[in-house]
């Protein structure tokens, strides 16, 4: 107990770090801007030396991680799923829907973005030898977009940084490890072990993460000053107002219309996990308290919950999903950069099948970011951006991810028959 406390004070702290490296970083390269006059010190060694070597140089580390990550995140978590025949009709209904509501939560989340364009202003320039991989995604259609999907040869995909096809051969891989159980036990246990050394690289990555943040920060404030204010407030807007929509539109929506079940009386019973899983910004802490808020005063079994909320805090990570939509929206608008349809359907199928490997794993997200960003040629630089305020905003998504978990679980237990109403119809006084 005693080391669980500490490790999240320890995260509290990198947080906290993260968000005054931000602060400094927009105050530094804001009085870089205006009262450092041009001379070769502020264009060649500060700006375009210290701070570009140290800033790209962190980006650089976390893209180190991306692929072997989401490789071996998502075999384990394909793996851990396992063959559908095992999981039964309910396994595949709760999987089905946790698919469904991620693909649904990003493309609002691109949607919302795209009416408030929370990047138009920032005006930033793109470094040379920036991918260019969004000029060859705009001459890609729908029919090569899905034909991109399936790898011809892994290890070029692999080597490229390809992420569609790596998701899809790692899924592949996942699946078949889990149907051949113990005859493949030494490579399973394999992916799983290198899986735990990926998870520990980007725990020790992340540690440096706020001077390389400082130094992001600081470069594209010394370029455009306080222009760079606004956008970053328009993004938090988008993401909120999506999380919103998401949290108390769709999921309320989705269990009206398969349950007949009052909304308003759901979200009223589950406030309170809702609340506790905003207050420790962690989905795995509240699988018990979601569990029983479940059984006890909304009526579902919990031979359905038991099964469907920890499997939600493995695989559905709408409210991920909804911060990477707002944020590719967001940098590409800052960068000056047009997304094309299939630019946009091919972030909504990467962002959605990536949440089946990388949930529930702290800082992982802006790293699945990162590969999110590079299947459309965005800049990775972008992702400072938005760290230092993400802590705020991660508080706010854990509350979705477990409410969608919630809604999925209700729903599935009220076609599986596994759902007293009267449970639900009844009242209960809050203790406190």
């Amino acid at each position: 107990m005693a080391n669980q406390k500490e490790k999240e004070k320890k995260k509290m702290g990198l947080s906290t770090q993260i968000f005054i490296a931000l602060l400094l970083g927009a105050v530094s390269g804001v009085l870089i801007h205006y009262y450092m006059p041009d001379s070769s010190f502020k264009n060649d060694i500060l700006m375009n030396g210290i701070l570009y070597v140290i800033g790209n140089g962190f980006i650089r580390l976390m893209q180190m991680l991306v692929v072997p990550l989401v490789f071996c995140s998502l075999v384990c978590g394909s793996m851990a799923i396992g063959d559908t025949k095992t999981l039964g009709k309910v396994g595949v209904k709760t999987i089905l829907f946790y698919i469904l509501t991620t693909a649904l939560a990003i493309s609002l989340a691109l949607g919302v973005a795209s009416l408030i364009n929370p990047g138009v202003g920032m005006d930033i320039t793109v470094e040379e030898g920036t991918t260019t991989a969004a000029a060859t995604t705009a001459s890609i259609n729908f029919a090569d977009t899905l034909l991109n999907m399936i790898p011809k040869n892994i290890f070029s995909s692999l080597a490229e940084g390809d992420m569609l096809p790596v998701i899809v051969f790692a899924l592949f891989v996942g699946i078949m490890l889990a149907k051949l159980g113990n005859k493949a036990s030494t490579v399973a246990n394999f992916f799983s072990q290198f899986n735990d050394v990926m998870m520990e690289m980007t725990m020790s990555i992340m540690k440096v993460a706020p001077i390389g943040v400082f130094c992001l920060i600081a470069k594209t404030f010394a370029g455009i000053g306080f222009d760079a204010f606004l956008p970053m407030l328009k993004y938090m807007f988008s993401v909120i107002l999506t999380l919103a929509l998401q949290c108390f539109g769709v999921y309320q929506l989705l269990l009206f219309i398969f349950t007949r079940l009052n909304p308003f009386k759901f979200v009223k019973k589950f406030f309170p996990v809702m609340a506790f899983a905003f207050s420790t910004s962690t989905s795995n802490a509240t699988i018990p308290m979601s569990v029983d808020t479940l059984s006890k005063k909304i009526g579902v079994s919990k031979r359905i919950s038991s099964f469907t909320i920890p499997l939600g805090a493995t695989i559905n990570m709408d409210g991920t999903s909804i911060m990477q939509g707002v944020a590719v929206v967001f940098i590409a608008q800052a960068y000056g950069m047009t997304l094309t349809p299939s630019a946009i359907l091919t972030v909504i199928a990467t962002a959605t099948i990536a949440s089946i490997g990388t949930a529930g794993v702290p800082s992982v997200g802006l790293v699945t970011l990162s590969m999110v960003l590079s299947s459309v040629g965005l800049p990775t630089e972008g992702i400072a951006l938005i760290m230092g305020i993400d802590r705020i905003l991660d508080m706010l998504r854990t509350a979705v991810n477990i409410t969608g978990d919630a809604v999925c679980t209700t729903i599935i237990a009220k076609l599986e028959g596994a759902f007293n109403k009267e449970i639900f119809d009844k009242d209960f006084k809050e203790e406190a």
